[in-house]
């Protein structure tokens, strides 16, 4: 079963802001890494990824430049901010406390 619309958008912060925590990275890199680490529960196209990528920066969450990449070709990577890394902080947390939540309740109702 896939996960529903409204999980993947709430989780795409925390994740392209993981991702960018492990090192500067380009939008299509970015999308394969969301499917390797998600075990291909994941599948996200450019679609969706280049307007959060572009809202991060607006928030000043990541920073964008352009370098040549090996094929010679120019290519837009995304590094994260300090502001971004506090960001990263907070998601998490908020993730932690909501997955903490559920498992209690999962521990009395026994689903």
């Amino acid at each position: 079963m896939a996960l529903p619309k409204d999980l993947v958008a709430a989780s795409a912060t925390p994740l392209i802001l993981s991702i960018l925590h492990n090192g500067d990275s380009y939008g299509y890199d970015i999308i394969q890494q969301v499917r390797e680490f998600s075990g291909g529960e994941l599948e996200w196209a450019d679609g969706m990824l280049y307007p959060i990528l572009h809202r991060l920066e607006k928030k000043q969450f990541i920073e964008s430049y352009w370098e040549k990449a090996e094929s010679g070709r120019k290519r837009k990577y995304y590094r994260i901010s300090k502001g971004g890394l506090e960001e990263l902080v907070q998601q998490r947390n908020n993730w932690e406390k909501l997955s903490q939540i559920l498992q209690n309740l999962k521990g009395k109702h026994h689903v």
